[in-house]
């Protein structure tokens, strides 16, 4: 009896899928990205209407946008009982930010606890900026109004002598808390919060907590970038729909950091299928061209100044371009040049939530917490990179699971 080898193939392939789902539940990597014909005709009905519809090619029509369905909490009514403070920092990036934000009021709201409006800090000692360098304090300030007490700078008697450190997991939970913050907080008085991530796993529980409400609106409905980033990420999406004129202004953001594949050793190949975590510059240009990008596509690269190791990408696309070349010239003295990379990070975070198609090619808490963004506004064409074997492949197929499964936190919060 002949075999096709096609199916021998198709056969290996499928159980090593299974295989790297089994192991794949707590690991910085990518999920498969490969679903089977039951599992794209069920998720087709309405999450992925946006790849089902227009041409052939890969550009597809973005999904509607979802409305928050999560209920704001009320404070409970004022006691005499006097509370105290709890502090925390916001460190790594945007991507982190979102889980710490989220993280801090869940505990502040449990705790009854006021909130000190956070510092920004980089990863060099020293490196610090207020939250209004970045983000929007007022709105902040206004979206938590009810939820939790706000203030905006630690008052004086609270020093860090009178501050007892708790480290929470990133999504923490009530019982959590209740079994190794408050303790530390009724006997201290003031609490300092530090979140650490044990995962980077962004899916949505299968059953909904007493939290949900509240890390829902902390994670989506407290923080915009100033008004200055702001300007600057809108004039620089602008450039990028201008050179896309043969794409009707679409553009693909890839989030693509050279030293960042160096860290992670992304230019070695362990052989084993589909448990990369992080894919090259040579690897994007040419899953990108064979789900059917032309070299006329625009594509944005997270990487902040070009570096030679790019040039792989650009020789498929020349259309490719990094923060240095697109930034207005009189906006690079103030988010370019400063001490610290927190403007290049926030503006890759926004630029990558809201372009046509998002490819993360370094998987992690970035591609996540993008991901959420996107979700939230319907723009489903996340796309997570492989290895495409034959000369072509349809763009649908590499959907990302949080899209095509409907398995991201954010499908809990927006409906």
């Amino acid at each position: 009896m002949a075999f096709d080898p096609r199916q021998v193939l198709a056969a290996v392939l499928t159980f090593t899928m299974f295989v790297m789902l089994a192991n794949m539940i707590k690991r910085d990597h990518f999920d498969s990205v490969h679903p089977t014909v039951h599992e794209t005709n069920k998720a087709s009905d309405n999450s992925l209407a946006s790849v089902t519809k227009g041409d052939d090619g890969p550009w597809k029509e973005d999904g509607v946008t979802l409305k928050p369905c999560w209920e704001k909490p009320v404070l409970p009514e004022e006691t005499d009982e006097m509370h105290g403070y709890a502090t925390f920092s916001l460190t790594n990036g945007p991507e982190y930010h979102v889980s710490q934000i989220a993280d801090a009021v869940v505990v502040a709201r449990y705790l009854q606890a006021t909130l000190v409006i956070p510092d920004i800090r980089g990863s060099k000692p020293g490196d610090k900026r207020s939250f209004e360098d970045v983000y929007d304090v007022e709105k902040f300030i206004a979206s938590l109004e009810g939820v939790v007490k706000v203030v905006k700078s630690q008052p004086s008697d609270v020093s860090a002598r009178n501050l007892a450190v708790v480290k929470v997991p990133n999504r923490v939970t009530e019982e959590y808390i209740a079994e190794n913050v408050e303790p530390v907080f009724r006997t201290k008085g003031n609490v300092r919060i530090s979140t650490y991530f044990p995962s980077v796993n962004m899916k949505k529980t299968k059953e909904k907590t007493n939290t949900d409400s509240i890390a829902c609106l902390a994670m989506f409905g407290t923080l915009e970038p100033q008004s200055g980033i702001r300007e600057v990420v809108d004039s620089m999406i602008d450039r990028l729909k201008s050179a896309s004129r043969k794409s009707n202004g679409q553009f693909v953001a890839v989030d693509l950091r050279v030293d960042i594949l160096e860290k992670k050793g992304c230019h070695k190949d362990n052989g084993s299928p589909g448990s990369k975590s992080c894919y090259g510059p040579q690897e994007i240009a040419l899953f990108l061209r064979k789900i059917g990008f032309d070299k006329d596509t625009t594509v944005y690269v997270t990487q902040t100044r070009w570096d030679s190791r790019l040039d792989a990408l650009k020789d498929f696309f020349p259309k490719t371009y990094t923060k240095e070349a697109i930034m207005p010239m009189d906006k690079k003295d103030e988010f370019l040049d400063s001490e610290t990379s927190e403007f290049e990070k926030v503006i890759d975070f926004y630029i990558s939530s809201e372009s046509d198609v998002f490819v993360p090619a370094i998987s992690g808490l970035f591609y996540a917490n993008v991901a959420g963004r996107r979700i939230a506004f319907g723009r489903n064409q996340i796309l997570v990179p492989t290895d495409i074997p034959d000369s072509s492949a349809s763009s649908e197929d590499f959907i990302s699971h949080y899209v095509s499964k409907k398995n991201h936190f954010a499908y809990s919060c927006f409906c």
